[in-house]
């Protein structure tokens, strides 16, 4: 599945990721200071805690390693930074000992420069197969036979050579064993969570005095990416949808422009060593109707009982079905129909924009402390206009916290 940022590099809204528009004068940010500069990336010690978590995961599930391949998950537990290709780098988490990490040859210097653990790495060479590597790490490791868990977003081509390299193992579903980590947030990433937030709130005060009559979407997003550059984040997507365009969550190719009653929806966000930020806004160019004021009251009305509701212990789809009843009892939906809340109300973040689990209805997951999540309900009517408003929360032990403050009114969507 895309990314958001995938998703809208590949289709026709990309301008509004890259910002197309012609920058001003005024959207040079000099009074804007550097954010993140003290944020503190996750330590070598964060990360072997993580290795040791999923190892004891798996002793209890019976499963022999887990192997991850390049992407968010190898950062998670390693550190390492590559690229899918062609050409398999992975690592082979045992249930017991020191990770293997296999990759050609060639790229083992460049692997070797971002790890932050102690691995042991086998190499392949160009005619040699890879996967190979992964059944004799296991040997060496004292299996022969047993469950080899598949992170979920590996690659088919990699979990089919794994499992006809070492057919005396089962290879399993690795979900229960990442999720079981990796849904659950430590203070360092909350911390930094927190200040690619604060970053991407500071960058929408910064720019929404400054968008006027005439500009297109791209313009504004390419001020409000280098007000994020400016604040210390780097920019994953300042998507900005204007006019009938906000009825669709993600856009359409349609060029847009502000003007007089213009409704302008902005999704924007940030990492800060790699954790997200997703902030939602929208507001009216002007003097706001009384149908654009009535759908943006509700629509704040079902944020905050998204609020209410996610507590300890609650099935995380509960909190999608709440709201949706609510606005179905305002004649919108039913379900998931327009006009109405047309996508889930929030997805889990961190150190991807999406990651398991959302808050989507029939999901039985319970909320518990460390689960981070999206509050991101939107109310749209096709051909018209939409409202989306987007702050995210994490879970303690008391029930859910902002990392950023909801929109006060349509009027002042900043304070």
């Amino acid at each position: 599945m895309l990314t958001k940022r995938e998703f809208l590099l590949t289709s026709g809204a990309a301008g509004l990721v890259l910002g197309t528009g012609q920058a001003t004068a005024q959207t040079a940010p000099d009074e804007l200071r550097d954010i993140a500069a003290n944020a503190v990336p996750i330590s070598p010690e964060e990360h072997q805690q993580r290795l040791e978590k999923a190892q004891a995961l798996m002793q209890e599930q019976g499963i022999s390693a887990l192997v991850i391949e390049a992407g968010s998950a190898l950062v998670y537990f390693t550190g390492i930074r590559w690229w899918r290709s062609e050409r398999f780098t992975g690592v082979v988490i045992p249930a017991e000992g020191t990770p293997v990490v296999v990759t050609p040859y060639f790229e083992e210097p460049s692997v070797r420069e971002s790890v932050k653990v102690d691995v042991d790495v086998h190499t392949w060479h160009e005619n040699e197969n890879p996967f190979v590597l992964v059944a004799g790490a296991l040997k060496d490791r004292g299996h022969d036979a047993g469950k080899i868990a598949i992170e979920e977003t590996v690659r088919h081509f990699i979990a089919n050579g794994i499992a006809k390299a070492a057919p005396a193992f089962e290879t399993v579903s690795g979900m229960s064993v990442t999720r079981g980590v990796r849904m659950y947030k430590s203070p360092a990433e909350l911390a930094l969570m927190q200040t690619a937030n604060d970053i991407t709130l500071a960058a929408y005060k910064h720019i929404y005095p400054r968008v006027e009559l005439g500009m297109s979407q791209g313009d504004i997003s390419a001020m409000m990416s280098k007000a994020t550059e400016a604040l210390g984040g780097a920019v994953e997507f300042s998507m900005v949808l204007l006019n009938e365009a906000s009825a669709y969550p993600h856009g359409t190719n349609s060029r847009q422009t502000v003007r007089e009653g213009s409704v302008i929806l902005m999704d924007c966000g940030c990492g800060v060593h790699d954790y997200e930020s997703d902030i939602s806004r929208t507001w009216v160019f002007g003097e706001p109707t009384a149908k654009q004021r009535d759908v943006w009251n509700t629509v704040k009305a079902g944020q905050e009982l998204a609020l209410e509701t996610a507590q300890v212990g609650v099935r995380a789809g509960l909190v999608d079905e709440t709201v949706r009843a609510f606005y179905e009892s305002k004649g919108y939906g039913p379900g998931y129909r327009t006009p109405g809340l047309s996508h889930r109300l929030g997805h889990g973040i961190g150190l991807d924009g999406h990651e398991p689990v959302n808050f989507v209805e029939g999901e039985d997951t319970p909320l518990a402390p460390g689960m981070c999540f999206s509050n991101e309900p939107g109310l749209y009517t096709f051909g018209e206009f939409g409202v989306r408003l987007e702050d995210c929360l994490y879970m303690t032990e008391d029930g859910p916290k902002l990392f950023s403050a909801f929109s006060p009114s349509i009027d002042k969507p900043f304070g």
